[in-house]
């Protein structure tokens, strides 16, 4: 059981519980009805696979194997049992950043392992692993009429590409065994959190400090 976890399946299946939860937390704090909650948390979890999927041809496998909306099912039973939504507003928002973190480099580590089994450039496998990981949330973000993370804070897409050309890299060498790959995973996960907690950014082009 733990091998499987530590493989890349087991990557898809934290990313899967990892976005599950993010998405519930936000229908939460959005104030949506069950259904509402119901459709952010399925496309947090799976649009970005489903979004992958495609750009390789393929039948998106959600259609096919029922093992990830059973996983999500389960994810919202479980936090909705726990009431999760009534934890502190404070450790809710730290719940969402960690859940959400976890699942952009599980993901990012999915989608670019496929891009490896499929033999493609070095392009082709960051933005699987690009698409596979961010294509989710910015459906979720823009469903609730947010601003995407992508588009303006936290190293959130920077996060994910790192983490695609670290496996690209590990790939072409013959070095990404379990071990390296976890490395990346736990790395991954870190650079995101110190992003968003030190509030780092990439540069605006045009932006201006405001006068006091």
């Amino acid at each position: 059981m733990l091998d499987y976890l530590l493989d890349f399946d087991g990557y898809s299946v934290i990313g899967t519980v990892a976005f599950a939860v993010s998405g519930y937390l936000l229908g939460v704090r959005k104030h949506l009805d069950l259904l509402g909650i119901i459709i952010v948390t399925l496309l947090t979890a799976i649009g970005g696979g489903v979004i992958r999927d495609m750009l390789v041809g393929r039948m998106p496998q959600v259609f096919l194997d029922n093992t990830n909306l059973i996983i999500i099912a389960i994810t919202l039973l479980v936090a909705m049992a726990s009431r999760l939504h009534k934890r502190e507003h404070e450790l809710l928002a730290t719940l969402f950043i960690v859940a959400d973190s976890i699942g952009l480099v599980a993901f990012s580590l999915a989608g670019a392992k496929l891009g490896v089994e499929y033999h493609i450039n070095a392009f082709g496998v960051i933005l699987l692993g690009f698409v596979t990981a961010v294509g989710g949330g910015i459906v979720r973000d823009m469903m609730v009429n947010d601003v995407p993370f992508i588009l303006h804070k936290d190293f959130y897409g920077t996060v994910s590409i790192v983490v695609a050309v670290a496996l690209y890299v590990l790939a072409t060498l013959g070095w990404d065994h379990i071990l390296a790959v976890q490395l990346v995973f736990v790395s991954g996960v870190a650079l995101r959190l110190v992003a968003h907690w030190g509030e780092l950014s990439l540069p605006k082009i045009g932006a201006s400090k405001k006068r006091g």
